[in-house]
Parts: C-alpha cells; sequence; structure tokens
C-alpha cells in the first residue's frame, strides 16, 4: 500500500516578481560584474515575493493562479545596495514597501520566519563579510545610479526552487502571470 508521500509528490516553489526587460539587462550586467570577482550562480533577477514553500504541482499553480486573480500592477523602488546573512541574501537590492508579499503569503498558506524584506538578489554566495562589503562597494561602482530606480511590476512567475541546490541548475519556470495594468 502506498504512502500520501508516495500518493502526492511535493515539490518547493517560490513566485518571483519580474522587473521589466529593461531593468532585467540593467541588473543582469551587475550581477555578471559581481560574479566575474565573488563567483555564485548565475540566476534571473527577481524579487521573491513568496518563498520555499512545499506543495503539489497542481495545488502549487492553483495557488498562484488564485493570488495572480484581480491583481494590479504596482511600483518597485530601489531603496540602496545591501548585504545579507546566508547565501541566498549575500548581496541585494533593498526594495522600498512591496505590496504583494502578505497577499501572496496569505493565498499559499506561508507562514514567514521573520518580517517580509523586499529585495532582488545581486549574488548569491557564500563569501565573507569583508567580501560582502567589498562586492556592495563593487555593486555601487559598476551601476551608480541603481539606488533610487523605480520600474514597474506588472508580471509575476511561479518557480519551481529547491533550495538545496546552490548551483540553481534545477530551478525551473512553471507559470506566468501579466498582471493587470492600473
Amino acid at each position: 500500500m502506498a504512502t500520501p508521500e508516495a500518493v502526492v509528490k511535493k515539490d518547493v516553489y517560490s513566485v518571483w516578481a519580474l522587473p521589466p526587460e529593461d531593468v532585467t539587462a540593467r541588473v543582469k550586467k551587475l550581477m555578471e560584474g559581481l560574479r566575474s570577482e565573488f563567483g555564485g550562480p548565475p540566476f534571473e533577477p527577481h524579487i521573491t515575493v513568496v518563498g520555499s514553500i512545499s506543495l503539489a504541482p497542481d495545488d502549487a499553480l492553483a495557488k498562484f493562479r488564485a493570488a495572480c486573480d484581480g491583481l494590479k500592477a504596482y511600483n518597485a523602488t530601489v531603496d540602496r545596495v545591501a548585504t545579507g546573512t546566508f547565501f541566498y541574501q549575500c548581496v541585494y537590492l533593498l526594495l522600498h514597501y512591496f505590496r504583494f508579499g502578505a497577499h501572496g503569503s496569505d493565498h499559499f498558506g506561508y507562514k514567514r520566519s521573520s518580517p517580509y524584506m523586499p529585495h532582488l538578489s545581486l549574488l548569491y554566495a557564500d563569501i565573507s563579510e569583508e567580501e560582502k562589503k567589498r562586492a556592495q562597494e563593487k555593486a555601487n561602482i559598476l551601476d551608480e545610479s541603481i539606488g533610487g530606480l523605480s520600474f514597474r511590476i506588472s508580471c509575476l512567475a511561479l518557480y519551481k526552487t529547491d533550495t538545496e541546490d546552490k548551483t540553481l541548475k534545477s530551478w525551473e519556470k512553471v507559470a506566468e502571470c501579466n498582471l493587470s495594468p492600473n
């Protein structure tokens, strides 16, 4: 007899807000500049709005579609380049208030262990505090006007994101949703 775990396979999913193409190109250039010196895997520029939740594929897709239903596009503004304390928040763009975080978490039944901190990661790496500071400085040199950058979020994506895979090779986009204009 099959166990419940064998009946419904669960994967780890995240919901990302995707910046527009021009911002994506600008951020990718910045990310490449940091990776060339500090290493780390390449990844798509994104703002995680719901992170690392284990769901069955059909459930993840249904919850994603429900969360997107009727959601309107909104603005994001970069506060500054900042550094964090773990691999997935090594060096990032700290954002001002970001509307979707609580809305998305409610739809996914996601309980945060800490307050939501909207950010767009620039570098995933396990490096020293000194190297993080150097990477932060380099980011500010590579793109001097990144602080204060404002852009429109009009697309969300559901990604399968196995956080144990630090190469990110297993990460894949499952679905995308264009938000309605205001």
